[in-house]
């Protein structure tokens, strides 16, 4: 179950990114077992580098709703579903999106979920709410979701990597002053801009952003524990490290979903 991804094949996800209008350039292949997965994680776990490792390793799509947020703020508003216009004004206000908004800009994505040949859903669902809106929206499809990642870092390490974080102003590479240091000091290795320290990575924002993490999350994790889909690893170590514990992790799965 765990094959490399054909190197040939790009999975733009368009669809996702830009909405209903769009196509994916990749059709299903209708696998008999593909994976569909939620990673769950407080910020500075690493979960986009490990989302991005799993979907190479499992041939399945990388649904990030932040990659959304992101493509549509570049985008013209006249482009933009009004479920998409709501979730950037309330960005750009710095307010939390609404639930009902969240799934509003998901369900009008829902054909990466329940059509396409296996997921990775990073960024949602993040409450409790949105994670009965997904089960609702899969049972209905007669789906149902492979397993959970839960990434778990002690919160004095995950304070460490996010405020070691530097970025550039230019090209928006990350870096890091003691684990990936740029060769020139404050200046980017990539183009030469300067680098600079997010404000949501200064130790105070990161304590109000692991804060709020806790208190929407907690209940969440409860709910796929209680579900049997709950799979904590430890996000210690390199990439390589962290992604070899996930797949151990999901051979157990696969192993008992064939002996069943």
């Amino acid at each position: 179950m765990f094959v490399e991804m054909n190197p040939s094949i790009k999975i733009d996800r368009a669809a996702w990114l830009q909405g209903p209008s769009a196509e994916c350039s990749v059709a299903p292949r209708d696998r008999k077992n593909p994976w569909r997965l939620v990673l769950l994680g407080a910020p500075g776990v690493g979960k986009g580098t490990q989302a991005e490792l799993l979907t190479g390793r499992l041939q399945a799509c990388h649904l990030s709703t932040g990659d959304v947020f992101r493509a549509a703020s570049q985008r013209r508003d006249c482009d933009q579903s009004p479920a998409m216009k709501a979730a950037l004004e309330y960005m750009r206000r710095g307010e939390l999106v609404p639930d009902s908004t969240v799934w509003d800009m998901v369900r009008e994505r829902s054909q990466c979920i329940l059509q396409c040949d296996g997921f990775i859903l990073d960024g949602f669902p993040r409450t409790l709410t949105q994670a009965e809106l997904l089960k609702e929206l899969m049972e209905k499809e007669q789906l149902s979701l492979s397993a959970v990642v839960n990434y778990e870092l002690p919160v004095a390490e995950i304070v460490q990597r996010l405020s070691g974080r530097r970025t550039c102003e230019k090209c928006k590479s990350v870096f890091h002053v003691t684990e990936r240091p740029s060769s020139g000091g404050g200046i980017c290795d990539r183009c030469g801009g300067r680098l600079f320290q997010r404000e949501d990575d200064r130790p105070e924002a990161i304590a109000v952003r692991l804060d709020a993490y806790e208190r929407s999350t907690a209940p969440l994790i409860q709910f796929y524990k209680s579900l049997g889909l709950l799979l904590p690893v430890v996000a210690k170590g390199s990439p390589d490290e962290i992604l070899a514990r996930t797949m151990e992790r999901l051979a157990q799965v696969d192993k008992l979903t064939k002996a069943l």
